[in-house]
């Protein structure tokens, strides 16, 4: 009976830790990402994820999630497939703001003749958001590369503008994180998987 009752717990035990493995997440703030995202039919793993603050407020909480984990930007850049920047907004922030500090990114981070090539969709990205009026405290921004459609941008799982085509263009978005002038040094590691 003793016996019986020991494999029974152990079997318990076990069941539970798989359980909780299979539904692990990372906690970022008040912020929660899970550890893998299908996105286009494919299996994303969570690359690293940290917070962005600005002047010590805390303004969101951001994941990258690939096909395959990768520690450098190069090798970010030059994995093919489905990928996504997945961002919860830690405060209320006017979206005119928002799409203001993606537009800066991109600029900081791409030559000029780089941003002559984007510069069309770049403006699209901006009216978009400008659009929205306010991206609040809680909401869920997804940015998504499809392949063979480019990026897709929700904000709470609604789309924010119509898909934006190239590989180009999502590159840029990315090197808003993880280029040469990052928006934050700090999160740049811990998105290229620094604990």
């Amino acid at each position: 009976m003793n016996r019986s009752r020991l494999a029974t717990a152990a079997l318990v035990a076990c069941l539970t830790f798989t359980a909780n493995s299979a539904l692990a997440v990372r906690e970022v703030g008040a912020a929660r990402f899970e550890d893998t995202h299908a996105v286009a039919g494919q299996n994303l793993v969570l690359n690293g994820a940290g917070m962005r603050v600005k002047m010590i407020i805390k303004v969101y909480a951001v994941a990258l999630y690939l096909p395959r984990k990768e520690a450098t930007t190069a090798g970010v850049l030059a994995q093919g497939g489905p990928k996504r920047i997945q961002i919860v907004m830690l405060r209320d922030v006017p979206a005119d703001k928002l799409g203001e500090s993606l537009v800066d990114g991109i600029k900081a981070n791409t030559t000029e003749s780089e941003r002559g090539a984007l510069q069309a969709r770049i403006d699209e990205l901006e009216k978009a958001m400008i659009a929205l009026g306010e991206a609040r405290k809680g909401a869920m921004i997804q940015l998504d590369y499809l392949p063979g459609t480019g990026t897709r941008i929700t904000l709470s799982g609604r789309p924010v503008m119509r898909d934006v085509p190239g590989e180009d263009f999502y590159r840029a978005l990315l090197k808003i994180w993880l280029g040469d002038k990052p928006a934050d040094g700090d999160l740049r590691a811990r998105m290229l998987g620094a604990d």
